[in-house]
């Protein structure tokens, strides 16, 4: 375990996010785990120097805690756990600025060979090749 917090970006709740009952629509969280997915890999630098491969999400999960109406502000933590297969987990917290938790993110992700069309072996191993910060995608790195 890590005494090092994962990275975090900050989304405000607009209003046309809202869903019938005046709260965040439920598909719009999917899309804040994403906008923090897309903002770790950036700047980890894990979006450049993979070459012809990418990340692609292969599964997403989503546990709502407590509600998000329109000003809320949040912040949404994104942090890998890299296994040993083809596959890398990224966890999201969605948190109110006074420290509610929202919504717990858990996605299964893979590096894809934009070619083949087919998941590439050994994604920590890409990411560390590629010259990304590995201490910044994951607390668990030393």
């Amino acid at each position: 375990m890590s005494d090092r917090e994962p990275f975090r970006t900050r989304i405000k709740v607009r209003h046309y996010e809202l869903d019938t009952l005046g709260h965040l629509n439920h598909a719009v969280y999917h899309s804040y785990g994403e906008v923090a997915r897309l903002e770790l890999l950036e700047a980890s630098g894990a979006l450049t120097g993979l070459g012809n491969v990418a990340s692609v999400l292969l599964e997403t999960h989503v546990v709502f805690r407590r509600e998000l109406r329109a000003g809320d502000v949040v912040d949404v933590t994104c942090d890998v756990k890299f296994g040993s297969g083809k596959t890398f987990k990224m966890d999201s917290d969605i948190v109110k600025l006074d420290g509610t938790l929202a919504a717990e993110i858990t996605c299964t992700l893979g590096l894809m060979d934009l070619e083949r069309r087919k998941l590439v072996d050994d994604p920590r191993g890409r990411f560390e090749a590629a010259g990304a910060d590995l201490k910044l995608l994951s607390t668990a790195e030393g």
